[in-house]
């Protein structure tokens, strides 16, 4: 199985940096806000549409205080003990899932049993299978059966790379269910999506938009599901998707069971919980603020003249690297310097195609590239194994995104080290980022070739000479075929430069020329997700 299955929040294999199971260690304590709803039946729901004119006002406090905050589950409990079947136990066992994590033994009696779910985990905590197993469980025990172009699960997601890590998962536990699943969202075609619902599919794994713009076309209905998911709630309230996920969320039945997970419960979170979960059980495993203990936080503060020498150092080593650039440009700019000197790295963010993006993802979970240099699209819904070291080349500018940062290492009990780069402008910034994010990281000042660098990365790889480009034959000039102007009749006579089907001006550079009138352009489709 390769590095990136089951990617998304599941205990990886046994790696040589992994410490003991994380299945002794404590949770924090839970306390009962009000008595559990266990006589609640699935379908015994309060709809939206009912609810006070005021309730959507409150505060997250007030949302949750109405909801059952349940206690801490035994740390023993197996998956069969929760009540997975058999099948799907079978599918992750194969995968080296043997035990759950807090999250899953915590969620799953009430997910399983059709309740509304309110989970909140830190990222790497397990949230992907907490959801993925009672969705399947839910749809395979259903008498419903799959219809061309009405799903009958959905797994809201805020971006591309998370929709492939959920789907990665889900995927292998549906089949094993007899069950079809499919991603949907923008920057690729949109015909295998339309094509793949119309042939019937029980679980949608979709980001937002993308997902409006196929309703909208006609090819998805989502009035046959039976169970919605929002994964990375708080991720998408980042993004401004929760005017789309409101507008997704109301055409889905509101009988239908809904599972919330997120890694912290803000940003209008308690907008959805209180908009479309009935009486939900909140199921919190971590602080919403959590640094994870198998991980070590360290500060180099350098010149800015030696900051390169010292990132090409960090990034030398033989294990895999993950490093963190504010820009787009910055991380193409780095990934290539690295690469030219001898060490390979690939590039992940935003101006990439979705083929280049897994194509450059794939690259680093199989170690033909150790090192992978992306923006913040990295920070979330990607999981690759053993990545021993984080590097914030780029410093966050908030302390949630240095912990989703930071969270690509240290993952299922593994150990981890991350190191944020600090120049001296940086100074003030750095100290109030590592206080929000309640870490107390080793400070040391360093420069090319310093000792501290040299234990944390351990000895350094091969050099990789780079492959030399490829250099394009010049275009030959197709003018000294034709005859000259004035010289040819009809169609033989040179015609104005038009506007070309990529849309750029066919004059560009050369306003003193006269030119043929651009036709109208054709019709565009707006990309989404």
């Amino acid at each position: 199985m390769s590095p990136t299955s089951f990617a998304a929040g599941s205990p990886p294999q046994p790696s040589r940096r992994s410490r003991a199971a994380h299945a002794g260690r404590s949770r924090p304590e839970q306390r009962h806000s009000e008595q559990r709803h266990g006589e609640q039946r699935p379908n015994d729901r309060q709809a939206p549409s009912t609810r006070t004119p005021d309730a959507r006002h409150q505060t997250s406090r007030d949302v949750f205080a109405e909801s059952t905050l349940a206690p801490a589950p035994p740390s023993d409990v197996s998956f069969a003990d929760l009540g997975v079947p058999e099948a799907i136990i079978g599918v992750l066992s194969d995968a080296g899932v043997t035990s759950p994590f807090p999250i899953q033994s915590a969620t799953l009696p009430d997910s399983l049993a059709g309740r509304d779910v309110l989970g909140r985990g830190r990222t790497g905590s397990g949230k992907t299978i907490a959801f993925a197993i009672p969705v399947v469980a839910a749809l395979a025990a259903s008498p419903n059966r799959r219809q061309p172009n009405r799903p009958r699960a959905l797994v809201l997601v805020p971006t591309r790379e998370l929709a492939n890590q959920v789907s990665a998962v889900l995927g292998p536990l549906a089949k094993a269910m007899g069950l079809r699943t499919t991603s949907i969202f923008g920057g690729v075609g949109q015909n295998p999506q339309v094509n793949a619902l119309r042939a019937g599919i029980d679980i949608v794994v979709a980001c937002p938009g993308r997902l409006e713009d196929l309703i909208q076309q006609g090819h998805c209905r989502l009035s046959h599901v039976e169970v919605t998911v929002l994964d990375e709630a708080d991720h998408m309230a980042d993004l401004g998707f929760l005017p789309a996920v409101r507008r997704l969320m109301e055409a889905t039945p509101t009988n239908g069971q809904r599972l919330l997970f997120s890694a912290t419960l803000d940003n209008g979170i308690d907008v959805l919980v209180n908009r479309f979960l009935s009486k939900p059980i909140i199921h919190s495993v971590d602080p919403e603020v959590s640094p994870i203990s198998t991980m070590t936080h360290h500060v180099f503060a350098v010149t800015g003249a030696d900051k390169p020498a010292v990132v090409r150092e960090l990034a030398s080593g033989k294990d895999r690297s993950l490093l963190f650039m504010r820009t787009k440009h910055g991380a193409k700019k780095l990934a290539q310097q690295l690469t030219k000197s001898g060490i390979p790295a690939v590039e992940l963010h935003g101006n990439l195609s979705q083929n280049a993006r897994e194509r450059n993802l794939q690259a680093f979970a199989d170690g033909t590239s150790k090192v992978l240099v992306a923006t913040d699209i990295a920070a979330r819904g990607i999981h690759v194994d053993d990545i021993a070291l984080v590097i914030h080349v780029d410093p966050p500018t908030e302390h949630k995104a240095y912990l989703h940062r930071s969270g690509r290492t240290a993952r299922a009990g593994a150990e981890g080290i991350v190191v944020t780069m600090m120049t001296p402008d940086q100074v003030t910034d750095v100290k109030a980022l590592t206080k929000a994010a309640s870490i107390t990281p080793t400070v040391t000042r360093v420069a090319p070739g310093h000792a501290v660098i040299t234990g944390l990365v351990g000895e350094p790889a091969d050099h990789v000479e780079p492959a030399p480009l490829a250099v394009r034959p010049p275009q030959q000039a197709q003018q000294h075929n034709r005859p000259p102007r004035g010289h040819g009749t009809g169609p033989q006579q040179p015609k104005a430069r038009t506007t070309g089907s990529t849309g750029n001006s066919g004059n560009s550079g050369n306003s003193g020329r006269g030119t043929k009138p651009a036709s109208s352009p054709r019709k565009s489709t707006r990309r989404y997700g």
